[in-house]
């Protein structure tokens, strides 16, 4: 558990509560999802803590199911199962004391988010103490409806569209887009905890096994293939992206063009996703977002953005 986790203190009073709990989503989302927290900062200054709170909660529900001091796997899923447990419970009673759930069950409350949503994430996360890969994309898919998908669907209370149905399927698509792109600049990191987040049937298609960690000729053709297969999902998303109120698509828009830019770095790096991780600078990351902002159409009377055909791509790196 990190050590923000067991050191927060149990106030005696409600505001209390939720306001360490809402600030220790912050703390989780900045020092573990650096990309998106400072997308998340273009945010209005109200909407910002409740993007923190499910970021927390996903945190933590990764850190019960990958922590190696967390346990056997049996005790891992026991804990998962507590915490969903916890959250319907303290959702029926309208409020909750645990560190991370109380700015959750706040925020389910206040945005009139859908419980099931986050039930189908528990189901994901849930996967990975039994599935360690996944033999096509559609089973990926699969995967990913209640791990990325339904992290899309669980931000438009927050961004507000016109017409939230319409922009589904674009929130669905980015937040895939989004978790591809780390399945292939994190495959080292998961290889460790036993796992490939990558379509078997395809590695086999060229001959690649990440297993090796070497970029050999094999790795870097199922690299690019992957790579324009995400950019795809991306293209999905950008209709999305446009539905959505002016602020609230610069600040995807700016996430949108980070993340992508973590495709750019892999090849930049000949596909060597084993040597190094690929990163975007912090300084990148700021100055994406200003530029998103300012770019921004001031008002449109149906809430949208005026299209593009694609988003611009990074600034160099210094």
């Amino acid at each position: 558990m990190p050590a923000d986790l067991t050191s927060w203190a149990t106030p005696g009073v409600r505001g209390r509560e939720l306001q360490a709990s809402y600030a220790l989503g912050r703390r989780l989302h900045r020092a573990h999802g650096t990309t998106y927290y400072w997308a998340t900062r273009a945010l209005p200054r109200a909407d910002q803590p409740h993007v923190h709170a499910l970021y927390g909660l996903c945190r933590y529900a990764d850190e019960i199911v990958d922590a190696p001091d967390r346990g056997s796997i049996a005790e891992r899923a026991a804990a998962l199962d507590a915490l969903r447990a916890r959250f319907d419970r303290d959702l029926a009673a309208g409020r909750s004391d645990h560190p991370v759930l109380a700015a959750v069950v706040d925020t389910v409350q206040q945005l009139s988010i859908d419980p099931e949503l986050l039930r189908r994430f528990f189901a994901s996360m849930r996967m990975d103490l039994s599935v360690s890969g996944y033999r096509t994309h559609a089973e990926l898919e699969r995967y990913m409806d209640g791990s990325a998908a339904v992290i899309g669907e669980l931000m438009l209370p927050v961004l507000r569209p016109p017409d939230p149905d319409a922009a589904r399927d674009g929130a669905r698509a980015l937040g895939v887009a989004f978790q591809l792109t780390n399945f292939l600049r994190d495959v080292d990191e998961d290889l460790d905890r036993g796992r490939v987040y990558l379509p078997l049937e395809d590695l086999e298609r060229f001959g690649a096994d990440p297993r090796r960690r070497v970029a050999d000729a094999p790795w870097r053709a199922f690299s690019r293939f992957q790579i324009d297969r995400i950019r795809g999902i991306y293209r999905e998303a950008d209709a999305g992206i446009e539905l959505l109120p002016s602020r609230s698509a610069s600040v995807i828009r700016a996430a949108r063009v980070l993340y992508s830019g973590i495709l750019d770095r892999i090849e930049a790096a000949d596909h060597d996703v084993f040597s190094a991780r690929a990163r975007i600078a912090t300084p990148i990351k700021v100055a994406v977002v200003g530029r998103e902002l300012v770019r921004r159409t001031p008002s449109n009377t149906a809430g949208r953005v005026t299209p593009r055909s694609s988003p611009r791509p990074l600034p160099a790196e210094r």
